[in-house]
C-alpha cells in the first residue's frame, strides 16, 4: 500500500518512530531491525532478571549495574540478554556513568549475537529525559489515533445511511484496517466483499477489477470454498464471540471470523476478516464498530421494526384486509399500526405530507438520512419517501413549533385532520388534493383549515391563473369602464342562472340590452354559454378578478340600447 494511504490507517508508536525522536547524541551501537514493532513502554532496571515484570516491546534502560563484578562475565551478560529477547524487549539502553565510561564489549557481543537492538545513553541525557520523550511521543500519537477514530466512525455513519450501506462498510473498513474483508449471508453466500485497494463489490462482481482498472488484490480472490472451515464454526456457534484461522495465502496469514447475530442469538450472517499481521487495539475498535454497524443492519432488515413491516406486508398483500376483514383482523392491523406510531389502538392519526418550497430542489444524496430525519420529527416509523418530497402518517397533532422546524429545512406541509385506522385512505386523498395549492402557493396547509369548495381548493393563485386565461379579451381592454360594465353583466348573468329577466332587474337593464351584451360577451370570448363547464369555469374564474363590478352596467358604458324584443318576456 502506498505510503499517504498508510498514513490514513490507524497505528501506533513504533521503536524506530521512537528512536528518531531521542536527541542525536544517543548512539545505536547494534539495530536489530525490529524498527516498525510496537513499542509499549521506557523502563528504567538494574535487576539482573527484570523479565518477570516486563511486557512485550519495552525499551530496556540499565547505567550497567547488573554487570558489575562477576555479573560482567560474558556468559552472565549473554544469558541477561538471552533473556531480554525472549521476553519481548524491543531494545536496551545503555547508560554511561557512574559505573561504566563505554559500553562493555559483552553487552554488545551479546545484544549482536541475539539480534537485539542496542543504544548507548550519554551521561548528558538522563534517563528521565527519554521517558518523558516516549510519553509525549505516546500521547501525540493517542490523539492522532483518537482523531483517526473519529474520522473513522463518521465515515462508517455514512457508510450506513448510503444506499447499499454493507458495501460501503466494507469499503470504508478495508481503507481504515489493513485487512480483506467478505460478508456472508446466513445462507452461506457471500453477499459483500472488499480488499485494500479495491472498493466493495457484490458476490457477482468478486472477479472484476477495481474501479482504477488494474486487478484486485489476491486477497479479495479468496475462494469460500477456502473459507469453510471458519465459516460453518461461525453459522454453527451460538453466543458474541471471534473464530481464528490462517490461510496460506498472501494477506491471509491470520483469519479472524465474527458472527452477525439477532436479538435472540439466532446466526444472520458472518464478517470474515483475512490480514497479514496481528491488528492494533485502534484496529480492532474500528472492526468491533463495523460488526456493531452489519449486525444492526441485519437485524434490522430480518428481525427488526417488526411491527412495521407486518403492517405493510398485510396492507401490501392484501388491501381489502381494512374493509372486509373481521373485528379480530382489523384489531390487528390496528396494534401494529400503534406500535409503528408509539400510540394506542385508539388514538387519532394523521397523514402527512411534505414538499420542498423550491420547485426545482436537487434529490437529496441519502434517501435513508432523509428517512430517518422524517421518522424522528413525526415520531413515527410510517414515513415514505415519494417523487414530491414524503408522506408520513403520524399521532403527532402537527403544532406551530413542528412546522416551523420544518419549514426552516425548507419544506411545506399538507397536514391532514384526525382520523382513525379506516379512514387513512381517504385522508390520504384529502391531503393529496391540497398538494398542488401548498405547491402553487409555496405555504403549507392543514386539511381543517381548508374551505371545501372548489374555489377554497383552488387558491388564489391558481384562481388569478385562471381568471387571467378565461377573461383575457375582457380584462385586456382599455376601457375600465366598459370593462367593469362588462364583468359585471357577465358576474350577474351567471349568478341569475341565465335568466334574463331576473338580470335585468337586478341591474336595472331591459332583459333585450342583457340578451344582447351577453351575445356580445360570448363573442369576444369566443365560447359557448349555453354549456354548463363554460359557465362554471367562467363563474369560478370571476371569483379572482379583484376589480369591484361597475355601478352603472347601462346601455351607455355596455352600448347603445336596442328597442325592446316582443320575445323578451320569456326567461331561458
Amino acid at each position: 500500500m502506498a505510503g499517504e494511504a498508510a498514513a490514513e490507517r490507524l497505528g501506533f508508536v513504533t521503536l524506530a518512530q521512537f528512536l528518531q525522536k531521542l536527541p542525536a547524541e544517543l548512539k545505536i551501537l547494534h539495530d536489530g531491525g525490529n524498527g516498525a514493532g510496537l513499542l509499549r513502554w521506557v523502563e528504567p532496571s538494574e535487576l539482573e532478571d527484570p523479565t518477570p515484570y516486563l511486557l512485550d516491546g519495552e525499551f530496556i534502560l540499565t547505567a550497567g549495574l547488573p554487570f558489575l563484578g562477576d555479573g560482567g562475565a560474558g556468559g552472565k551478560v549473554d544469558a541477561y540478554v538471552e533473556r531480554l529477547v525472549g521476553a519481548g524487549v524491543g531494545a536496551l539502553g545503555f547508560g554511561l556513568e557512574p559505573y561504566f565510561d563505554a559500553v562493555p564489549d559483552a553487552v554488545v557481543d551479546a545484544c549482536r549475537h541475539h539480534n537485539l537492538t542496542l543504544v548507548e545513553v550519554p551521561k548528558t541525557v538522563p534517563f528521565a529525559a527519554i521517558g518523558l520523550e516516549f510519553s509525549q511521543l505516546l500521547e501525540s500519537d493517542n490523539a492522532r489515533v483518537f482523531r483517526q477514530l473519529a474520522d473513522t466512525n463518521r465515515q462508517l455513519m455514512r457508510a450506513v445511511l448510503s444506499a447499499r450501506p454493507e458495501h460501503e462498510l466494507l469499503a470504508a473498513l478495508v481503507q481504515r484496517v489493513p485487512v480483506w474483508a467478505l460478508l456472508v449471508g446466513a445462507d452461506g453466500r457471500v453477499r459483500a466483499r472488499a480488499a485494500a485497494g479495491g472498493s466493495a463489490v457484490g458476490a457477482a462482481g468478486a472477479g472484476s477489477t477495481s474501479p482504477g482498472g488494474g486487478p484486485r488484490n489476491a486477497p479479495a480472490a479468496v475462494e469460500l470454498s477456502a473459507l469453510q472451515p471458519i465459516l460453518t464454526k461461525l453459522l454453527a456457534g451460538s453466543g458474541p464471540r471471534v473464530e481464528m484461522d490462517s490461510l496460506d495465502e498472501p494477506g491471509s496469514a491470520l483469519l479472524f471470523g465474527h458472527p452477525l447475530r439477532s436479538t435472540r442469538d439466532a446466526n444472520l450472517g458472518a464478517l470474515i476478516l483475512g490480514s497479514g499481521s496481528p491488528l492494533t487495539p485502534a484496529q480492532n475498535s474500528v472492526v468491533s464498530s463495523v460488526v456493531g454497524l452489519l449486525e444492526l443492519l441485519v437485524r434490522q432488515r430480518t428481525s427488526g421494526s417488526l411491527a412495521p413491516s407486518q403492517l405493510a406486508t398485510a396492507l401490501l398483500l392484501h388491501p381489502d384486509s381494512v374493509a372486509s376483514g373481521g373485528t379480530r383482523h382489523v384489531n390487528g392491523l390496528k396494534d401494529l399500526l400503534a406500535q409503528s406510531i408509539s400510540s394506542t389502538r385508539s388514538a387519532p392519526l394523521r397523514v402527512v405530507q411534505g414538499l420542498k418550497a423550491d420547485a426545482d430542489w436537487p434529490a437529496g444524496d441519502s434517501p435513508v438520512r432523509e428517512l430517518l430525519q422524517w421518522r424522528r420529527m413525526f415520531d413515527t416509523k410510517l414515513v415514505e419517501i415519494t417523487d414530491y418530497g414524503f408522506a408520513a402518517i403520524t399521532r403527532l397533532k402537527v403544532d406551530d413549533a413542528l412546522l416551523a422546524e420544518t419549514e426552516k429545512l425548507g419544506w411545506r406541509l399538507v397536514i391532514g385532520d384526525a382520523t382513525e385506522f379506516q379512514g387513512l385512505a381517504s385522508a390520504y386523498q384529502r391531503v393529496t388534493s391540497l398538494r398542488g395549492r401548498v405547491q402553487a402557493t409555496g405555504k403549507s396547509a392543514r386539511v381543517d383549515e381548508v374551505t371545501w369548495s372548489v374555489a377554497g381548493l383552488l387558491g388564489r393563485e391558481a384562481g388569478s391563473m385562471l381568471a387571467a386565461r378565461l377573461l383575457e379579451p375582457v380584462l385586456s381592454q382599455e376601457d375600465p369602464e366598459r370593462r367593469s360594465a362588462q364583468l359585471a353583466v357577465l358576474r350577474t348573468w351567471l349568478g341569475e342562472n341565465g335568466s334574463w329577466d331576473a338580470t335585468a332587474k337586478a341591474l336595472g337593464l331591459h332583459r333585450n340590452s342583457v340578451r344582447r351584451q351577453i351575445n356580445a360577451l360570448a363573442e369576444l370570448l369566443d365560447t359557448d354559454l349555453n354549456q354548463a363547464q363554460v359557465r362554471a369555469e367562467l363563474w369560478f374564474a370571476l371569483q379572482y378578478v379583484d376589480e369591484p363590478p361597475a355601478a352603472d352596467p347601462s346601455p351607455a358604458a355596455a352600448g347603445p340600447r336596442t328597442a325592446p324584443d316582443p320575445r323578451g318576456s320569456q326567461s331561458r
